[in-house]
């Protein structure tokens, strides 16, 4: 029997061990492992910032994660080798013929200066619930929403985050009292889609917030509240809403299987150098953007070749980096835009403009996939 290792149980690794589950069933040994114990979506840090969501309603237990042929173990990894696909973690030690790195990318604080400090970062469940209430009783001054690194883990959240601040600054009647700079390293919000960019630009323009493209936030100043940009431009600020610099878990780099930090893929197969061992999601380089959705597609492609590998069969797809990211515009507006990186000779991002539609359709992302993975 064929034994399938899969780190990480987020987005990639979820849909991969339940595609295998679905049609090897107990033909294949599979072990999924991750060392937290709920599942949760990453738009719904935005809920816990602006929604006023609390954390236990945006879990999904893992406990309730069940399917034929998979055993789900919650442990910490603390060493992989690749090569012999052998995998230590804090309660002993797995072997297996194929293993997937799905361990998604981790925060790196102390990659920008002060901004441990600082402490306010919302791209974790936990950051965005501490923040919670300094953006409550934010009323009068600068909000900076700054970004220290690119690649980061889906690209228009900052926008929203902006957007959902201003809506939650005019709720409360103090919108004339503050004002909202956002930082980003890219040239524009969302660099495959000119009109997803254009339509965001517009609703900055249109609210008064400073949009500043091109440039990350270098460090910041923890006492005299100012974030320091990469070209030396200074931005004093009353709040600061960070986005970390990302990188792999230190326990993938030490395998020695990352280039400039992140794990390299073929595109097109997202197998890594090493002869069965392959990688999803955010800690790989696959050539897409950092997101679930993207992870997802990716361990679909992953699926079908370990299935071929021990079935035979059909011919595994080639992986086309093709999703849908959903976009909050504020006023409860949802939008989206449709990227596809890979199978063309250019990417590209067709532009969704904000309906009543696009937001049932990011209702049912959420809800299929809490039903297929969770049963809910």
């Amino acid at each position: 029997m064929s034994r399938i290792l899969i780190l990480g149980a987020g987005f990639g690794g979820l849909e991969l061990a339940t595609q295998l589950s679905e049609t090897l069933g107990d033909a294949a040994e599979v072990t999924l492992i991750d060392k937290g114990d709920a599942f949760v979506f990453g738009y719904s840090k935005l809920d816990l910032l602006f929604r006023d969501a609390a954390p236990e309603t945006v879990r999904l237990p893992y406990a309730e994660f069940t399917k034929p042929g998979v055993r789900l173990l919650r442990e910490t990894v603390t060493a992989i080798d690749p090569a012999a696909k052998r995998v230590t973690t804090d309660a002993g030690v797995h072997e297996a013929d194929y293993l997937v790195i799905a361990l998604g990318a981790d925060y790196d604080l102390a990659a920008t200066p002060g901004l441990a400090k600082v402490g306010t970062e919302f791209y974790s469940v936990a950051g965005a619930e501490a923040l919670a209430p300094k953006v409550r009783a934010f009323s009068s001054g600068r909000a900076v929403i700054g970004v220290c690194g690119a690649p980061f883990k889906c690209p228009p959240a900052p926008s929203e985050c902006a957007l959902m601040l201003d809506d939650e600054l005019r709720r409360r009647g103090v919108c004339d009292n503050c004002e909202i700079y956002y930082v980003i390293p890219f040239g524009s919000p969302v660099p495959p889609s000119p009109e997803t960019s254009a339509a965001l630009r517009a609703e900055f323009e249109k609210r008064g917030i400073e949009l500043i493209t091109g440039r990350r936030i270098a460090s910041l100043d923890p006492e005299l509240n100012v974030a320091i940009l990469d070209d030396g431009y200074e931005i004093p600020f009353d709040l600061f809403l960070g986005v970390p610099k990302h990188r792999a878990p230190a326990v993938v780099i030490e395998s020695g299987i990352t280039e400039d930090g992140y794990v390299p893929v073929d595109p097109a197969t997202l197998a890594t150098k090493v002869d069965g061992v392959y990688a999803v999601g955010d800690v790989a380089t696959a050539g897409v953007p950092k997101a679930g959705v993207f992870a997802e597609g990716a361990a679909r492609i992953v699926a079908q070749h370990l299935i071929a590998a021990i079935q035979g069969g059909v011919e595994p797809e080639r992986h086309l980096g093709q999703g849908t990211c959903y976009i909050e515009f504020g006023e409860g507006r949802i939008g989206s835009v449709d990227i596809d990186f890979l199978s063309g000779p250019e990417k590209t991002g067709h532009f969704n403009p904000p309906s009543a539609e696009q937001m049932a359709l990011k209702e049912a992302f959420g809800a299929t996939r809490r039903a297929r993975w969770f049963g809910r």
